[in-house]
């Protein structure tokens, strides 16, 4: 019996729920495209009634360059930006022991820092005939 009281109570409460509200309502969605021109191209127009065109002009002869943001970024020694060869190398040389390692005890003393000073040097070579101006 009390069950029947409370289902009228349910019954309403579950379809004020079901009823659209002002704020519920959906907009229109926009769609906004950026698009890069060079020269004399003409901007491209919207193609339906939510869609948004933003036009950059750029001059021709930068048609096939690097964007300049991205171009005038200094080099910088960040461990994201280094090659996986670069650090696959230097890690080639980490934790070496006994001949050809350079430690200062054991047969690979002499032999290993020898051939570590080669290699340093080499690379220091290498790294100097790359630079700009040289």
């Amino acid at each position: 019996m009390r069950a029947a009281l409370y289902l009228p109570i349910l019954v309403g409460g579950a379809a004020a729920c079901l009823v659209p509200t002002a704020g519920s309502a959906q907009a229109p969605t926009e769609r906004i495209t950026r698009v890069t021109v060079y020269g004399t191209e003409r901007c491209p127009t919207a193609g339906s009634a939510g869609e948004i065109v933003i036009c950059a002009r750029r001059p021709d002869n930068e048609r096939y360059r690097i964007p300049k943001e991205i171009r005038d970024r200094e080099a910088t020694d960040d461990p994201a930006s280094t090659s996986w060869a670069e650090r696959a190398q230097s890690l080639e040389y980490v934790g070496r022991t006994g001949i050809q390692s350079c430690s200062t005890v054991g047969p690979g003393g002499f032999t290993g820092c020898w051939a570590d000073l080669v290699r340093t040097a080499r690379g220091e070579r290498a790294k100097a005939s790359a630079e700009p101006g040289r």
